[in-house]
């Protein structure tokens, strides 16, 4: 029978149950276990498309186009899998499922309730999930805190669901944070205490906890949080703070967890295979360069609005021995102090990210021409790809008052526009060109020699596109458009052969990046940053 796992947080969100969650895939992966991983999101939105990413981090796109919870992307980069758009469960899905079927009639008259018709909407899409993947082991991840009031009815299904797969098929870990008060040093377990007593009142007993803290925890302190959550000691572990993400795993596993869960969960015993994580974990720690990066977008007042950009230019930065050290720049800086433009000079490269709407597109585009004008390393990631366009257009082409129609609604050169298909459009809501499509590189270009195929699939998640009224002038002027889309619809790479390293793209390549096998166009990025910075001829891929 399927396994499932479903892990909980408590004391405060982003306490690292999306890192956990990986990891405990990871563990069970190297023991030769298929596992697919869900992120519940108790949020009443459809999906993650249409929030801000300082609301709840940046958007994560799977391959089948759905918009969702950045957890995702860690199940994915950890797993190395391609997790569909139904692994990402909302309570705007499962209401809106329910709303539909009693419109149809399908409850014959009866009372909708949230038990049973909610919680049966929520256990019937873990179970589609677990059986459309055919893995051996499902993991839950519980979005939120334990305590929420928009939780509650999720954790009710996970209850339900022990009732109904049996005990030796279903495991719950529930991960709290475990402070270290400054004054004493003194590791406090009270909040996490709560927690579990909270979890309990819901009707759920951990089977393992967790506890998040900045160092190991102690033997005392091990020994008090089994005692009050009721587990033994075996089933206490600690997710401390390390130099990598990616050495949790290797750490818990240390601790015993792996072989806990099998144990706990009756299944065979087979020896973990963690060499090739290893390397690429060594590769990350013991870095002989360091790569400074100015990321220059709207989001930076919040790491999370640009994670799966962070991890891309880390496992870019892997491969060529380089630690990366990003500085998150608002790009309205350089609108309101034009002369901190200059402050671009002190790094190795320049980063533009995607992003919505006129603020700070000014200060991108300025950014965007430093790099080109002082032959600095640049890449340009989907609104990125359109700003390096409309920078290009203003200032090489000389089309005075080039801009997006996202921008600026008639201006004088729209170089950038609204998709055709998108003018009748009105819903936000998973209406943009989504997920993965076909790109078709041209022979003989920097993206050829990077991706070294003519044919690559990419994910997207935009409205907006390159004008083709304005193909022939840019190209005229030295713009090589190296990726298009099959039917030659729309420009899919912008690059400038003459750059050091001038690399522009409508896809977003981040969220195929992974641990030991990083994007082409980051690893492309990074390895141009350190070349130039050790004064080195323009690499050739």
């Amino acid at each position: 029978m399927v396994k499932y796992i479903f892990i909980t947080g408590g004391v405060l969100s982003s306490v690292g149950k999306g890192i956990v969650t990986s990891s405990v895939g990871k563990m069970l992966q190297v023991r030769g276990y298929d596992v697919t991983a869900i992120k519940v999101d108790p949020y009443v939105n459809v999906d993650a498309g249409t929030m801000n990413p300082y609301i709840h981090g940046e958007v994560f796109v799977t391959e089948d186009g759905g918009e969702t919870d950045l957890d995702l992307g860690w199940y994915e980069r950890f797993l190395n899998i391609n997790l569909p758009k139904e692994n990402n469960i909302t309570t705007g899905q499962v209401y809106q499922s329910v709303i539909d079927r009693e419109r149809r009639g399908d409850f014959l008259g009866r009372c909708v309730q949230i038990i049973p018709h909610v919680t049966n909407e929520i256990k019937r899409r873990i179970r589609v999930v677990s059986e459309k993947s055919g893995v051996d082991i499902v993991l839950t991840e519980c979005g939120g805190t334990v305590g929420d009031i928009e939780g509650l009815p999720f954790l009710e299904a996970i209850r339900q669901m022990r009732l109904e797969e049996g005990y030796d098929n279903t495991l719950y870990i529930h991960v709290a944070l475990v402070p270290i008060l400054e004054v004493t040093g003194e590791m406090k377990t009270k909040p996490l205490q709560h927690s579990v007593n909270e979890l309990r009142r819901i009707g759920i007993q951990p089977d393992i906890i967790v506890a998040r803290c900045k160092e190991m925890i102690t033997e005392e302190v091990i020994r008090k949080i089994a005692l009050f959550g009721t587990i033994p000691e075996e089933a206490v572990f600690c997710s401390y703070t390390v130099p990598s993400i990616y050495r949790v795993p290797l750490i818990l596993d240390e601790q015993g967890m792996g072989e806990y869960i099998c144990r706990r969960l009756n299944l065979p015993h087979s020896k973990p295979l963690w060499e090739d994580w290893r390397m690429f974990v060594e590769k990350i720690e013991n870095p002989r360069y360091t790569v400074r990066i100015a990321l220059v977008g709207k989001y930076a007042g919040l790491t999370d609005s640009y994670v799966s950009m962070n991890e891309a230019l880390r496992h870019g930065g892997a491969e060529c021995g380089a630690r990366i050290s990003i500085d998150y720049i608002e790009a309205e800086e350089f609108e309101e102090n034009p002369d901190k433009i200059n402050t671009l000079k002190e790094y190795d490269g320049i980063f533009v990210p995607y992003g919505f709407g006129p603020r700070g597109t000014e200060g991108k585009i300025k950014a965007i021409n430093f790099a080109r004008e002082n032959d600095i390393p640049f890449l340009g990631i989907c609104y990125g790809f359109q700003l390096a366009i409309v920078e290009f257009a203003r200032n090489v082409c000389n089309l005075k008052g080039a801009n997006s129609t996202e921008i600026e609604q008639e201006p004088a050169h729209p170089v950038i526009d609204l998709m055709p298909e998108q003018r009748e459009i009105t819903y936000k809501g998973a209406t943009m060109r989504l997920g993965a499509h076909k790109v078709i590189i041209r022979e003989g270009t920097l993206a050829h020699r990077l991706y070294g195929s003519t044919e690559i699939y990419e994910r997207h998640r935009h409205r907006w596109e390159v004008n083709p009224k304005y193909w022939e002038i840019l190209q005229e002027h030295g713009a090589v458009f190296s990726g298009m889309s099959p039917d030659h619809r729309r420009i899919e790479i912008f690059e400038l052969p003459e750059k050091y390293f001038f690399f522009a793209s409508q896809f977003h390549g981040e969220f195929k990046s992974r641990p030991g096998k990083p994007e082409p166009e980051y690893y492309g990025f990074v390895k141009a940053c350190l070349d130039r910075k050790l004064g080195k001829p323009r690499p050739e891929f």
